[in-house]
């Protein structure tokens, strides 16, 4: 299905959307960032409130249309998670995915599906690589990455100045 109203693409299990700030999408967002099933992995919930959020992410797709994080819209109208593609934070062009899924949608797929079709659009618009980097002791989104088929890289501090797991998948070889 093609894309439409904002959408970043459509699968048939969900789309990909900006977030937004009506009260729905704050919720949902105050919902999942308030957990702690969920921040214990990502460092902590966010230092800004969750109706800042979308803004936040939004300026991240302008600077590129490649980069941004969207929410993870199931058909029926309920939003799974957030699907992250952005710079790594040391300024070399590094690209990172990630996923913050509500605890009520682990186990289904979404995580690899979303960051599977994310990372498609970058290979498509060129991009060589991209990284993964996962708490240690996270071992479902490790699970994840060797779904996605990502290479490990063990463990290192290069991006976040704190230990994660590192994991790296290279753009397919364009056979001409």
């Amino acid at each position: 299905m093609a894309p439409g109203d904002g959408e970043l693409l459509r699968t048939e299990r969900f789309r990909l959307r900006p977030w937004t700030t009506s009260p729905s999408d704050v919720a949902r967002l105050a919902d999942i960032y308030g957990r702690d099933e969920v921040t214990r992995w990502i460092g902590g919930a966010p230092s800004i409130p969750p109706g800042d959020l979308p803004a936040r992410w939004a300026a991240v797709h302008e600077r590129d249309d490649r980069f941004g994080c969207w929410a993870i819209e199931l058909l029926d109208g309920t939003v799974a998670g957030t699907v992250l593609f952005k710079p790594l934070p040391n300024g070399v062009g590094e690209v990172e995915v990630g996923w913050h899924l509500h605890p009520h949608c682990w186990g289904h797929g979404y995580a690899t599906e979303s960051a599977r079709a994310v990372i498609e659009r970058g290979f498509d618009a060129g991009l060589p690589e991209v990284y993964a980097v996962v708490r240690p002791g996270n071992e479902a989104s490790m699970a994840v990455c060797r779904r996605l088929g990502m290479q490990r890289l063990g463990r290192m501090t290069r991006w976040y100045d704190v230990e994660l797991e590192a994991f790296r998948l290279m753009a397919p070889a364009i056979v001409v």
